[in-house]
């Protein structure tokens, strides 16, 4: 069956007009009409034919249609209520979709997706950091994650200690993965155009590199920046001072100079 190209200005002017749809800002929406853009996100993921494949907000299809033409097994996860009718026309003939209506934040990832798989999603602006702490702290069984978010988030996302932006973000993903940012995406790649630049994120999920309470760890992390001026003996003082102190980390540091080996050490010294 040949399917008409979603990836196009004219093809995504059509569809949005037939069904009568605009971009929601509220829920983030700016439609990809780059086919460019869509092969250089299938070829960052390295989708192979049968691969596992979550995808949260499908929107009208179009990065879709990409992973699905490369053969993989895609579910995708959206909340508007309006566009399942528009992804049963657009996506229709491709056995190796399957959709769920609902908000991944309240959704069991870990029963919906239970084995090997990849996340592939260009994610709503306004909740991605939520999103990326969900996929990255469940544990869930996903190898890789492919996000296209603003460019300041990638930028956080994969930002070095010692940095500004270095930050909870920063830990998190680094902590779980190897992360790096595969390319660039301009406003003029969608429809409506974003006033941001966005950024395509690969982050390669491994087990941490340290043996740690990992909740704790996130906590103790999630501490330390949320006042990031303080020294760490202040910002921390909760935990208390003298096991601080006791830490082996000079108590004057602040948060962004921490290294992840140094907050894996940090938070076993504090949890005892």
């Amino acid at each position: 069956m040949l399917h008409p190209l979603i990836a196009d200005p004219s093809a995504t002017r059509h569809i949005l007009k037939k069904f009568k749809l605009r971009a929601v800002k509220g829920l983030g929406q700016n439609f990809l009409i780059d086919a460019d853009i869509v092969r250089r996100i299938v070829e960052a993921a390295e989708i192979c034919a049968g691969d596992e494949v979550l995808e949260i907000g499908p929107g009208i299809g179009t990065l879709t249609q990409g992973l699905l033409e490369a053969g993989a097994n895609v579910t995708a996860i959206e909340l508007d209520k309006k566009l399942p009718a528009v992804l049963k026309e657009t996506l229709a003939g491709y056995e190796n979709f399957r959709l769920i209506e609902g908000d991944v934040l309240k959704i069991n990832l870990a029963e919906l997706m239970p084995t090997k798989f990849k996340v592939v999603a260009n994610l709503p602006y306004y909740i991605t950091t939520q999103i990326l702490l969900t996929l990255l702290e469940k544990n869930l069984p996903a190898t890789k994650i492919v996000t296209m978010v603003q460019r300041e988030v990638a930028e956080r996302m994969t930002a070095a200690p010692g940095s500004k932006i270095y930050g909870a973000l920063s830990v998190a993903v680094q902590f779980r993965s190897e992360s790096r940012i595969a390319f660039e995406v301009p406003p003029e790649s969608f429809l409506p155009p974003p006033e941001v630049t966005s950024a395509v994120v690969v982050c390669d999920v491994r087990k941490p590199p340290f043996e740690v309470d990992e909740e704790f760890f996130t906590k103790v992390v999630r501490t330390a920046f949320a006042q990031r001026r303080k020294t760490l003996l202040n910002s921390l003082a909760v935990f208390g001072r003298d096991k601080i102190l006791a830490s082996g980390i000079d108590a004057t540091r602040r948060a962004e100079t921490l290294s992840l080996e140094e907050f894996a050490k940090l938070s076993e010294a504090l949890k005892k």
